[in-house]
């Protein structure tokens, strides 16, 4: 019997072990607006769940802001969410939880590497069968802003009930041949096919966009046979919710077209404006801007936002408008603004949609 219970405690003493050397492989959900960029990367949670942390370098990779907080590399009004919304990526990869899924296949990205970078972060719901969002923060540098306008958003419709995928899709020099409309259409196709491996519903679905990321989910919740939802094949979304889109690239576009598209003339997506293709029938659509926001005010502020509104008031199209007075660009969740709360406005209008 004694060497029974030998064997007995060894066993469990390798058991510890084995469960030791696992837990040492995963982070703590600790993360804080003042854990610095460095720390949040090598947190073993976040490097394993794949979550693209390099929203503001030029090249992956880069040590720039390594020692920067999180509350100095997102928006002062976003980091506090973007902070829990690492604690969520860590919390979710710690159960089990593939948090990074590729919307093209293998063979896809090997005819052409770019399409390995459109990524979709998943947040799942605390409940099956939830309705989900997909969310396309802007692209003001060279990637898309996946913690300003990404993960902070996704911790707040998660409170709320929601499974949310931000997207990571192609942006700026890799935006050639209207890359980012490809990208939210697959995603949504990818998700529509494999809905129930997701516990979310196939109907219902939100598109929610931010800035340059707002214009194009504004262009693809149009009925336009080219580039509209009709266009790729996929369900009409019940709602559209917006933070501070771009309506009209204004001045930008030639410049858009040279460095992004030289030597094509066919149509591009941000010669298009929004407010364009905007008829009775156009997706029901909650969008809000601020009066201080001095980013559209150098892209002709009235062809903007207040556009935007006017084009949908006329057309007839089922939409809500909210105009603060406090709200600056890129703020994404608008903590400490006069937009603070959008996002439980946003969700209420889109089940007013679904009913």
């Amino acid at each position: 019997m004694k060497w029974i219970r030998t064997a007995l405690c060894a066993l469990g003493m390798l058991a510890c072990l084995s469960l030791s050397a696992f837990a040492a492989e995963l982070g703590e959900p600790n993360i804080t607006e003042q854990t610095t960029m460095k720390e949040l990367r090598e947190n073993p949670s976040i490097k394993g769940s794949g979550f693209y942390t390099y929203c503001n370098e030029w090249i992956e990779g880069s040590t720039k802001y390594d020692n920067t907080p999180i509350k100095g590399y997102v928006s002062w009004a976003a980091s506090e969410d973007a902070a829990e919304g690492m604690n969520l990526v860590i919390e979710n990869y710690n159960k089990g939880v593939q948090v990074t899924w590729q919307v093209y296949t293998p063979e896809e990205i090997e005819a052409d590497p770019a399409l390995g970078m459109v990524q979709l972060f998943y947040f799942p719901a605390k409940t099956e069968n939830a309705k989900y969002v997909v969310v396309v923060p802007g692209n003001g540098g060279n990637t898309t802003a996946e913690l300003n306008e990404g993960a902070s958003i996704a911790n707040q419709l998660h409170d709320l009930g929601y499974a949310v995928f931000v997207l990571r899709y192609r942006s700026f020099l890799n935006a050639s041949d209207n890359a980012p409309l490809y990208d939210i259409a697959n995603a949504v196709k990818y998700l529509t096919k494999n809905a129930e491996q997701f516990g979310v519903q196939r109907e219902n679905y939100a598109l929610m966009g931010f800035s340059s990321g707002g214009h194009i989910v504004g262009l693809i919740g149009s009925d336009n046979e080219r580039f509209g939802y009709k266009a790729f094949g996929i369900p009409q979304p019940a709602a559209l919710l917006l933070g501070y889109p771009i309506n009209d690239f204004y001045e930008v576009k030639p410049l858009y077209h040279i460095a992004i598209d030289p030597l094509m003339i066919s149509w591009r997506y941000y010669w298009t404006n929004i407010s364009d293709v905007v008829n009775k029938n156009y997706t029901p659509t909650f969008f809000w801007y601020g009066k201080n926001d001095y980013y559209m005010e150098c892209m002709n502020y009235e062809k903007q936002g207040p556009l935007l509104e006017k084009t949908l008031k006329e057309s007839g199209a089922t939409y809500q408008c909210v105009v603060y007075e406090d709200a600056p660009h890129a703020i994404g969740p608008g903590r400490h603004t006069d937009a603070d709360g959008w996002i439980k406005l946003a969700t209420e209008f889109w089940e007013e949609q679904c009913k």
